[in-house]
């Protein structure tokens, strides 16, 4: 019986569980989006809102609080300089999920997880090149 366990395990264990949503919160919060399956990115919805939050107060110790989940300094750069001042007076909601559809190679559910507000910011990495550009002709 399932009694007083909430969430997903994600077939993942603890530590590797809370690897993984940290990872997803650092792509979220430097790209805007991210293309995930359908339960990481409804387990990671409420991991990341908490986050926004705290980003919100702009306090060190929310700083030093989001820096335990999140490893890289770009993404905390990015939730309290960019992110929690554009989500400032929301008082929730700062995420939405799209659902995609199938995957093609195991029909696992695909959805877009994005922040409220950032739909028009596209990020591209520009060190890497299209497959145009490698053929010379």
């Amino acid at each position: 019986m399932r009694h007083l366990n909430k969430g997903r395990s994600l077939s993942r264990s603890t530590a590797h569980r809370k690897a993984l949503l940290g990872n997803l919160s650092q792509a979220l919060f430097e790209h805007k989006r991210i293309h995930t399956t359908l339960g990481k990115a409804r387990e990671l919805r409420p991991f990341v809102e908490k986050l926004i939050t705290k980003g919100k107060k702009g306090t060190i110790a929310a700083r030093r609080n989001v820096a335990r989940h999140c490893s890289r300094a770009s993404a905390v750069k990015a939730l309290f300089d960019e992110i929690a001042p554009t989500l400032a007076e929301r008082e929730g909601g700062y995420t939405r999920i799209i659902k995609l559809g199938p995957r093609r190679g195991d029909a696992a559910d695909m959805a877009i997880i994005e922040i409220v507000g950032f739909e028009g910011v596209i990020h591209t990495d520009s060190g890497k090149k299209d497959k145009d550009s490698k053929k010379s002709k």
